[in-house]
């Protein structure tokens, strides 16, 4: 594809993004699709999309200096700005001249003369003069947030709840790519057979710690080798992995899974269960039901049943003491996931996340009825939030007597886990920056006999 037209599918998606809320990785993908890109077409789009929304508030930052008496400009001219100023001040392998070049001719055909004058005159002042320098932001937490392109009052929220120093190392490591991790079917292949076919097929790969099944990808697109194409190995994150890891699973067990989509953690139990016994699965969206239904016949594993539900009812569907292990991997802010899915961090508020803990803590009354006695109940999300992790637990244990964390839980840890700063008695914070992976935080609790 054209560089001109690369650069123009990139600012249609940005402009969706960043006006309406879309998501970028859905979009990405369907332009991927459509378009036919190769590899080199398609590492760009994605690196200019996911560069660009990821470093939004420092790129608008370096804009206003060059936007004289705050002149409003169109969203699609101000994103092209973004994109522009991203090339040049982050991407080395393209040359000023041809970023501005390209850039003037998507705003003459988007827009008029003046348009184009304007984004010729602000890159070519940008090329003259270099950008201004963040380090002249006197507060602290203001320079963080220009710095790493966090909103203020998320900078904040996890300064008060870790410190500058963690809350920095996060932020800086939500602008970095993170390695692709995949999980082989046990069933199927075994990991050292796995590895070493993909090595063979020019991909470099390391074992993961945290789960016997996982793989971590460090060079190479995965989901084009020949073990992805046949369902031997699927995609999932190293903490993702550890969820089935300490759900403590054996054949044979009657498994609920309350929020499955799009079924990674599922399917997974499926296979550390050998595929014999039964997994209720289930979804508020039927749509996203069906993903598991799929994944699991992708896998080759027969014991899913999924299904639509609100998972805050379940106790009309199946009756008490019903499951010998449950996992609620609630929905949640997704604030651990920012390396893959940048635009969250604009999108979500502070009056968001309180929502989601009421939610959050809904679900756990609700299906926690649903667990025999002497069960284990896993809690995950997929944020580093406080409110949504160790709170919502504490204030479940607070009125559940029957409950209480299992510790035998923080002995069957990984060993690598076991030093880990966000380990607190309510269970496991995992941070990116510790061991790069997904934000994630995950416990479990037990039913007393």
């Amino acid at each position: 594809m054209a560089k001109y037209l690369l650069r123009n599918t990139a600012l249609d998606i940005l402009v969706r993004v960043g006006e309406s809320g879309g998501f970028s990785h859905l979009l990405i993908n369907q332009a991927i699709k459509k378009k036919g890109l190769n590899d080199r077409d398609e590492g760009l789009l994605t690196e200019i999309v996911y560069g660009t929304i990821q470093r939004k508030l420092t790129l608008a930052f370096y804009l206003q200096h060059f936007l004289q008496g705050n002149k409003k400009i169109e969203p699609w001219v101000k994103w092209l700005f973004y994109m522009s100023l991203y090339q040049m001040k982050f991407l080395d392998k393209v040359p000023d001249h041809a970023i501005i070049h390209e850039s003037v001719e998507i705003s003459k055909q988007r827009g008029h003369k003046g348009i184009a004058s304007l984004v010729n005159g602000v890159l070519r002042n940008v090329q003259r003069n270099g950008l201004p320098e963040i380090e002249t932001i006197s507060d602290p937490v203001e320079r963080l947030s220009i710095a790493t392109s966090h909103p203020e009052w998320l900078v904040k929220r996890w300064i008060d709840m870790y410190g500058f120093e963690q809350t920095e190392s996060m932020c800086q490591i939500n602008l970095t790519h993170k390695p692709m991790n995949i999980r082989i079917q046990p069933m199927k292949i075994s990991r050292k057979d796995a590895m070493e076919q993909l090595e063979q097929e020019g991909y470099k790969v390391v074992p993961s710690t945290f789960s016997e099944q996982g793989i971590i990808v460090q060079s190479g697109n995965v989901l084009r080798s020949s073990l992805f194409q046949k369902n031997f190995v699927t995609v999932q994150d190293q903490s993702s992995m550890l969820v089935a890891e300490m759900l403590q699973l054996e054949k044979g067990l009657t498994v609920l899974d309350a929020c499955s989509a799009p079924g990674g953690k599922t399917t997974h139990i499926a296979e550390k269960m050998k595929d014999e016994g039964q997994i209720y699965a289930y979804d508020l969206h039927q749509k996203k039901a069906k993903l598991v239904e799929r994944k699991a016949l992708d896998l080759d594993l027969t014991i899913i049943n999924a299904e639509q539900a609100d998972s805050r009812k379940l106790v009309d569907v199946h009756a008490k003491e019903t499951f010998d292990r449950i996992l609620l991997d609630a929905p949640c802010s997704g604030l651990g996931v920012l390396r893959g899915k940048p635009d969250i961090k604009y999108q979500k508020t502070e009056s968001d996340i309180h929502k989601l803990s009421t939610i959050q803590l809904e679900l756990m009354e609700s299906v926690s009825t649903l667990l025999k006695k002497d069960g284990k109940l896993l809690y995950s999300t997929c944020t580093v939030d406080e409110t949504e992790n160790e709170k919502v637990v504490q204030s479940f244990l607070s009125i559940h007597e029957e409950f209480e964390v299992d510790m035998d839980f923080f002995d069957e840890l990984p060993s690598e886990l076991q030093q880990s700063s966000g380990k607190t008695k309510w269970g496991i914070q995992l941070f990116p920056h510790e061991f790069n992976t997904d934000g994630f935080f995950l416990t479990r609790l037990k039913r007393k006999a």
